[in-house]
């Protein structure tokens, strides 16, 4: 029986996932998984990295990019992968660890010159 993924698909090694800010696939171990939780001072909702995979709960997955990070928070792509009731405008949902996070693993081309 033939796969209903299509005959462009080109297969990659091991489990495959989709990025929510750019749409590719690509292998599960080349994305973050993020998932969602509660910030512990404030209680508001926050998506929280995953780096380790493990975390209890529903999960999508992003290119470890700022690029990939800032079109998935322009398609409001977060609330709707990990099935989050959102306000009128998405308010409510903090990104932010998730931007530290990527912003950490960014190395900064001007920091090496002198």
């Amino acid at each position: 029986m033939k796969s209903s993924a299509g005959p462009d698909a080109s297969p990659l090694p091991g489990p495959v996932r989709t990025c929510i800010g750019c749409r590719q696939r690509a292998a599960k171990r080349e994305l973050l998984r993020v998932t969602a939780g509660s910030d512990p001072t404030t209680g508001q909702p926050v998506v929280w990295p995953d780096p380790g995979g493990a975390a209890p709960g529903r999960g999508a997955h992003l290119h470890p990019t700022s690029g990939c990070y800032d079109l998935a928070v322009r398609r409001r792509a977060f609330p709707r992968a990990l099935r989050l009731a959102q306000g009128p405008g998405g308010q409510g949902l903090s990104t932010a660890p998730v931007s530290e996070y990527v912003a950490a693993l960014t190395i900064d081309p001007t920091a090496s010159i002198n």
